[in-house]
Parts: C-alpha cells; structure tokens; sequence
C-alpha cells in the first residue's frame, strides 16, 4: 500500500508491481441540480477526478445508486446513469455495472479503479517549501448551487456552475506523467483552505496565500453570500479553520469563499518555481478553467497558525 487513509488523499494506492499500480476511490452524494443528466455527470466527474488527482488514469467504474422508488421514475434513474456514463465514456474509462439500493433521497457516484505508474504518484504528502500553489478551478460552487435551489442564481451563472462541475481533471494526469508538479490534492467538501490544511500537515509545511488572487466563478458569488446563500458545510468549514489560519486583512465574504464547499472543484497543484511556466502553459493548452498562482509553500511553523493570509 503506498497511500492509505492516513494522509487524507484523494484516493488509495496499492502496488502490482515495479511499475505499476492501483488507484482507487469512491464518492457519491444527492442531487446538487434539478436535471437528472447533469447530476449525473457532475457526480461522474468528482468521482473520477479524484484519480487524475493522484496522477492515474481511470480503468473501470462501478455505479453507486439509492433511490426512493415510490418518488422517483426509472427514466429519472436512468438520466442519471447515462450522464454518468458520458463522463466515464469521455476519458475512456469502462463502467461495469454497480449496485444499487432503496433510499429515502437519491444518492449516486462512482466507484473508480486505475492505475498509475509508481514514480509518478502525486500524493498530497511531498510538498516542500519554496513551492508555488496554482488552483486550476475557480471557487464558489457551494454559494452557487446553494442560490440555484433557491431560486437566487441567474441562467448565465447557473449554466456555468454546471459546466464547470461536469469538467474532469484529466489535466492532473498529464502533469504528473511530465513530472511537472510535487504534489496535488482536488478541493471538494472542505473547501480550499481545509484540503490545504490537509495537505500542509501531511507534508509538514506550512503555506501562505494571498486570498486576492484566488479566482471565484463570477462576482455574483460576492452578492450571493451577502445574501445568505452559504451551505451549512461551508459554515462549518469555516468554523474549523479558526484555529489554523490567520485571516488577518481578509474580509469575512472572502473568508467564505476560501472555505466553501466545492463540489467537483479544481486540483490544488505545489510546483517547483522553477517549473511554473511549463505547468501554467500546460494548463493554458488544456483549457483549465483557471490557472491561478495564489500561494506559496512555507517551512512549517512551530506554532499556529498553520496557513496565514498575505497581500
């Protein structure tokens, strides 16, 4: 086993020989969006990006469903696994069936097996100081679906929060097999500060970061949140990192975003300064939806903070 649970990564990997090895994960989650396609495309693609992230490629997926049958049609359930299936389809990874249950709400994901060359492996434990942080998505979907459901969000930003949900992180893949980056980890539940957080202590760093130059999805996300649009486990997100970052100069509408709760987010990528402008033009090429420098990798500091806040 070279990646456990121990480090808080995005997936486990297991050694098949000199060369080779397994990555595997699972994720699932309820519905996020109304049409049953996209949901099953963004939970798809969070799904299988937690490979990428690790430097694999995807081999094979098993779907992961619960459903309320009295609430919910087959067509419905079935939307939701062709959208799935786009996605594995779209980076060739074979779906071979999966399981399903009874469930109060609808529930789906991906279980995801890969591979991944062992000298390759990008894990959230090698960072070293000196290296540069660079977010490859921009922030705000937990804001944003919260003001989706209810009915506070505009058709552009709507449209947009879904695009770049449903987008997979097969950049994570390429930067790994070029050698470009040190280490990586996807921001999804805890926010961009808490998977930081978890990737500082793996490696035992400490980082800093300039919240100005954090990217957000849209500037409707700064009125959203001044209108309340903030999901519970972004709350809680940001009351746990009270005791590990110090926010000073940061307003507390930044603050949030920094710690909302994506879903299908971006990778977090520590690179090597030297090796900044091949990765930035790599992502450039690829298409990132951002390709960001927002921090810098510190020695690790004796005493709290962990990550501090810079201008």
């Amino acid at each position: 086993m070279l990646v456990s649970s121990n480090t808080f990564d995005d997936a486990g990997v297991y050694r098949l020989d000199r060369h080779r090895a397994l990555v595997q994960t699972l994720d699932f989650f309820t519905p996020i969006v109304d049409d049953p396609f996209a949901y099953g495309q963004i939970a798809a693609a969070n799904s299988l990006s937690d490979v990428f992230a690790m430097g694999g490629r995807p081999l094979t997926a098993l779907n992961i469903v619960g459903f309320p049958p009295d609430l919910i049609r087959p067509k419905t359930i079935s939307s939701i696994l062709r959208g799935g299936l786009a996605k594995a389809t779209e980076v060739g990874c074979a779906l071979i069936g999966g399981h399903s249950i009874r469930n109060p709400e609808p529930i789906y994901g991906l279980a995801v097996t890969g591979i991944v060359d062992v000298r390759r492996v990008t894990t959230n434990a090698n960072a070293r100081p000196g290296d540069l942080l660079i977010l490859t998505k921009p922030l705000g979907t937990g804001i944003a679906t919260t003001a989706i459901k209810r009915g506070f969000a505009s058709r552009v930003l709507e449209k947009k929060v879904i695009a770049l949900m449903s987008r997979i992180n097969t950049v994570g893949a390429d930067l790994a097999e070029f050698g470009l980056v040190r280490a990586a980890t996807d921001i999804t539940g805890y926010g961009l500060i808490g998977h930081l957080v978890s990737l500082c202590r793996a490696s035992r760093v400490s980082a800093d970061i300039d919240p100005n130059t954090v990217p957000m999805i849209s500037d409707e996300i700064d009125d959203l949140i001044e209108q309340g649009c903030v999901p519970e486990g972004t709350r809680q997100n940001f009351y746990a990192t009270t005791v590990v970052v110090d926010w000073k100069n940061t307003d507390e509408t930044r603050r949030i975003l920094l710690t909302d709760a994506q879903t299908s987010g971006g990778l977090l990528l520590c690179v090597a300064e030297a090796r900044v402008e091949k990765v930035l033009t790599l992502l450039r090429k690829a298409r990132a939806p951002s390709a960001a420098v927002i921090g810098r990798i510190v020695p690790q500091r004796r005493r709290r903070p962990l990550i501090c806040m810079t201008r």
